[in-house]
């Protein structure tokens, strides 16, 4: 694939994630020419040596209560928090949307992403594989 000076761009901010989020590893990825496909690896931010993780049923739980008590605006609008999947996205957006106008392209991002959680190495494998293959089976 030969990047465009947006692809550039974006495979440029792609590459500084871990710059801004110190939890996160980069994975294999493509620009193409109209998306973008890569793993994200997050790490456990804890430094706390008392800090017990919490079982996923019991982080379930939890969230269902504190959830319980917020009104519809307070759920739809809360902070997901620093180094998410959604924030270190958002940021990526966000940077490669400022450069872009610093250039004066005419660009814009689709309003979401789409995500996946990998469960196992050989998932992983097969995602890894799908996108360095990509190029290769481009249409556009």
């Amino acid at each position: 694939m030969v990047l465009s000076p947006l692809g550039k761009i974006a495979d440029d901010c792609w590459r500084k994630i871990p710059e801004h989020a110190r939890n996160a590893e980069l994975g294999p990825h493509v620009v193409m020419p109209n998306h973008v496909h890569g793993i994200l690896n997050l790490r456990n931010n804890s430094t706390s040596s008392k800090a017990v993780p919490l079982k996923r049923e019991e982080r379930e739980v939890m969230d269902l209560a504190n959830q319980f008590h917020k009104t519809i605006g307070q759920m739809r609008f809360q902070n997901p928090g620093k180094n998410t999947v959604s924030t270190i996205i958002g940021g990526y957006k966000s940077a490669v949307s400022k450069e872009a106008r610093k250039r004066r392209f005419n660009f814009g991002w689709q309003s979401r992403f789409h995500d996946h959680i990998i469960r196992d190495a050989e998932e992983y494998q097969r995602i890894a594989d799908y996108i360095l293959n990509n190029p290769a089976r481009w249409n556009g």
